[in-house]
């Protein structure tokens, strides 16, 4: 039976590497370490996992050599997998894009015109596609990590210096980095009022 409490991260790893083993070409643990940028270990823990539930069987090869070949109960869990990942992300645009339009829209009410975002993934591309629904502006975008980027249209960058440079409402725009941005900014001299998060309780 299927394990349907495993982790969305694990499941994540589990649909990459089995996506990546169902290719023609045999792959090492190694290849597949530097294709999906984790640890051989990491990457020898997931394929034990994966032959012990019958999804993945190990071929040998002539000097000690392995590589790791699908079965069919293999690419049967990559389609349940893939199928899950689809439905979570598209549950994911759903829950985001509600959230962040009331957030906008409560901060339009209040007066304000123009936001900064914090943080730069698929889910600040989603939270933009609310700000378009309002009258608000996006005067910056923020991510120490993304300073080479363009965020349509706009240069992303550093907290600090966007911290720097205005003073305009602080919108936290990755779900996943959240908790930590918010320290960031913190300990930059933001005010926790200035902070905006989608879909916290007031």
């Amino acid at each position: 039976m299927n394990d349907v409490t495993e982790k969305p991260l694990d499941s994540s790893r589990s649909l990459q590497l089995l996506s990546e083993i169902s290719g023609e070409e045999p792959l090492s643990q190694r290849e597949l370490s530097r294709r999906l940028g984790i640890a051989v270990g990491l990457v020898n823990s997931y394929l034990k996992n994966l032959v012990s539930k019958g999804f993945v069987r190990v071929k040998n090869f002539p000097s000690n050599r392995y590589a790791y070949l699908l079965t069919p109960q293999g690419l049967a869990e990559k389609s349940r997998l893939a199928y899950q990942h689809l439905s979570y992300f598209t549950s994911l645009y759903t829950v985001a894009r509600q959230d962040y339009l009331e957030l906008f829209r409560r901060l339009e009410e209040s007066g304000v015109q123009e936001v900064v975002f914090c943080g730069v993934d698929e889910v600040a591309e989603v939270a933009y596609l609310s700000l378009k629904e309002t009258g608000l502006e996006l005067l910056a975008v923020m991510d120490d990590g993304r300073q080479v980027d363009l965020f349509f249209g706009l240069q992303v960058v550093s907290l600090s210096e966007g911290v720097r440079e205005e003073c305009a409402p602080v919108v936290i725009s990755s779900l996943k980095r959240r908790d930590e941005l918010v320290r960031v900014l913190r300990s930059l001299g933001v005010a926790d009022g200035r902070i905006f998060v989608a879909g916290a309780s007031e």
